[in-house]
């Protein structure tokens, strides 16, 4: 950073029904100089909570005993500029993390995230990566019958895509931001936006989780080697 930039805080709201979550992560985020968890809170408060902080970043816990984790997500979509949303869980396998992916979230974190990465994937979020466990969600697409020949004609779309959007598109499904793909792959910020907005409408879907997780059924991710981070 030079001399007098201001360095920008990633505001972050957690909800979560059990306390010491909320006290861990707001502990283990909080050790960042730019993270700021603004307020930590249970499902019966979360949308009043997000609508008053406005933060950057919402860690959603997925299921809730006062209010569904999915119905909080579907409340928070419908905001003006909404915040991005990453689900919480307990488990590698629920069986609502599809239904959340696919309703708008950013992608999830395990509960048992190592203390640190969880800085990291916040940072990712905030920069408009994709927080995806491969292992988890490969377990996810095969827990659902009869979505599977759904999505492999989907994930056949990946044949429609040039060898520069492939790319992309991995690197998208690794979690990548726009600005990290570029300096990857030695692009301009405008390039790469064009080639991920070409490839989600290539493959028609509307979000860059929905593009990862087609790419991981496609099995992209096994054809290239995984880009290694600050590399």
């Amino acid at each position: 950073m030079n001399e007098g930039e201001a360095q920008r805080v990633i505001q972050v709201v957690v909800v979560d029904d059990e306390a010491l979550i909320r006290s861990g992560f707001e502990l283990i985020l909080g050790a960042s100089e730019d993270i700021e968890v603004v307020a930590t809170t249970t499902g019966g408060e979360a949308v009043e909570t997000v609508r008053r902080e406005r933060p950057d970043v919402v860690l959603l816990d997925i299921r809730m005993p006062d209010v569904d984790g999915l119905t909080v997500l579907r409340e928070l979509r419908t905001m003006p500029d909404p915040p991005v949303v990453a689900m919480l869980t307990t488990f590698d396998a629920d069986e609502y993390i599809l239904t959340a992916l696919h309703s708008g979230a950013a992608g999830f974190l395990l509960k048992d995230t190592e203390p640190e990465q969880l800085a990291h994937l916040v940072r990712t979020l905030a920069a408009g990566g994709v927080v995806l466990s491969p292992k988890a969600s490969r377990t996810l697409l095969h827990s659902h019958p009869g979505t599977e020949a759904v999505v492999d004609e989907k994930a056949a779309r990946v044949r429609l895509l040039t060898a520069r959007e492939r790319d992309v598109l991995v690197l998208v499904a690794e979690g990548l931001s726009n600005a990290d793909i570029g300096a990857r792959i030695h692009l301009g910020a405008g390039t790469v936006k064009d080639h991920v907005s070409a490839m989600l409408t290539k493959l028609r879907v509307t979000s860059r989780v929905q593009a990862a997780l087609l790419a991981q059924r496609a099995g992209l991710l096994d054809e290239h080697p995984r880009p290694e981070a600050g590399r």
